[in-house]
């Protein structure tokens, strides 16, 4: 089974940046797809972003375009968020995800659509 584990976590000031990590490890490693969702304090799980293996294709929730950005390294079978003018309402556990295929463009946001998920990483942005 796929092991995520997610880094880079931590407390910056607001407009600052964090580049988050996820490393895979399994027998294989070959998802249809990444994503990261966040989950702030007393709400639910909500999307962030999400890339194609193939690198190519990216989307995000519109509280975090031209902000963030996903990226991957099918090489060292990692995926990346990176942050920047960070928010405090970016303020959230921070999770990783890997879609084994592909269930359509309805299900992008869905947390359901992805098989494997990290255990978390805080990230705070102090005003």
């Amino acid at each position: 089974q796929v092991q995520l584990v997610e880094s880079g976590g931590g407390l910056v000031q607001a407009v600052g940046s964090l580049r988050l990590s996820c490393a895979a490890s399994g027998r294989t490693f070959r998802p249809y797809a990444m994503g990261w969702f966040r989950q702030a304090l007393g709400t639910h799980r909500e999307f962030v972003a999400r890339i194609n293996w193939s690198g190519v294709m990216t989307y995000y929730a519109d509280s975090v375009k031209r902000r963030f950005t996903i990226s991957r390294d099918y090489v060292k079978n990692t995926v990346y968020l990176q942050m920047n003018s960070l928010k405090p309402e970016d303020t959230a556990v921070y999770y990783c995800a890997a879609a084994e295929t592909n269930t359509g463009w309805t299900t992008i946001r869905t947390a359901a659509s992805y098989a494997y998920w990290g255990q978390g990483t805080q990230v705070t942005a102090s005003s």
